[in-house]
């Protein structure tokens, strides 16, 4: 049986929603930011070991938005999962983290969300910890696109809550 999802990566401008997705697909990162105009679209298969299934991820890198309810509807129908992406170092982009999630949930009620800091590698331990303390709500995984940090446990994880 083939099994493929749709996952959506959401979030302001900048946050590395796109040096996510070029990490976990291509294990590669640049530091030349190019603004995504619209939508690429990605496709990753993921082994599942433990269920001895693979799946494969349709991963939708949207354009940023400082309000996500300027992203058009017809890129989130037929969503299976949100990846919900906001920078460590830029208040700004997780300041409305918590009406930004309930507009999702309000319009996608049984669509899985993670929540996920980037850019970890810019903050110590000691500054995500803080942050951590101050984000609601929780934050999943705290990434950098550029080490590679956290980036294909994120997928993996995703791909075996989407089985």
């Amino acid at each position: 049986m083939k099994i493929s999802k749709k996952v959506v990566l959401i979030g302001h401008f900048g946050v590395g929603k796109s040096s996510l997705i070029r990490r976990f697909v291509e294990n590669t990162f640049s530091d030349d930011y190019k603004v995504t105009i619209g939508v690429h679209i990605f496709k990753k298969k993921v082994a599942i070991t433990e269920e001895d299934k693979d799946i494969s991820l349709v991963i939708w890198d949207l354009e940023g938005n400082d309000d996500i309810r300027d992203t058009r509807t017809s890129y989130l129908l037929g969503t299976h999962a949100y990846i919900y992406v906001f920078d460590v170092s830029r208040p700004a982009t997780y300041m409305t983290i918590k009406d930004d999630i309930d507009y999702l949930k309000q319009h996608c009620n049984k669509t899985l969300i993670k929540i996920v800091g980037n850019k970890e590698d810019l903050l110590t331990k000691e500054q995500i910890k803080q942050l951590n303390k101050e984000i609601e709500p929780l934050v999943d995984f705290y990434t950098s696109a550029k080490t590679g940090n956290e980036v294909d446990e994120l997928f993996s994880k995703l791909a075996m809550e989407l089985i």
